[in-house]
């Protein structure tokens, strides 16, 4: 289970650091992936392979399926982390997630993901907790 939040920046390579505590349960070999609202998502090869499998038996002739099959397998990037716990971002991934400096990597319980700090600040800052959590009758 991922989680936590860690502020890190990305080096002029297109490197960044993970974090130790998802460096175990990500493993050595990870997925990087198109995540929703514009971040990156990390998968441990067991959890892609699981969504992998849906998204191969989704039904090819129906174009929002196949839209979707397209969009989230083309961005799939098979990453290795270094012995320094680094990891290279594929340039399509940091571009579409605007990965340029000061970026975000944060647990979202099944999956890791990196987002630029500027997004992050905008998505997080207006949601109201107690909304949500009484939306899902959640009692924190």
């Amino acid at each position: 289970m991922f989680r936590s939040e860690y502020s890190h920046s990305i080096d002029e390579k297109g490197r960044i650091v993970i974090p130790m505590k998802y460096r175990e349960e990500l493993g050595s070999q990870f997925y990087a992936v198109r995540g929703m609202e514009k971040c990156v998502s990390l998968y441990s090869c067991a959890k892609w392979e699981e969504i992998e499998s849906k998204l191969c038996a989704l039904a090819t002739t129906r174009p929002k399926e196949r839209g979707f099959v397209r969009l989230m397998m083309s961005s799939v990037s098979e990453c290795e982390m270094n012995a320094q716990g680094r990891v290279t971002l594929p340039p399509h991934l940091r571009s579409l997630a605007n990965l340029q400096k000061d970026v975000v990597v944060s647990g979202a319980g099944t999956h890791v993901e990196i987002w630029d700090k500027e997004r992050w600040d905008a998505v997080v800052e207006p949601v109201n907790i107690e909304e949500l959590a009484a939306d899902f009758d959640i009692p924190l």
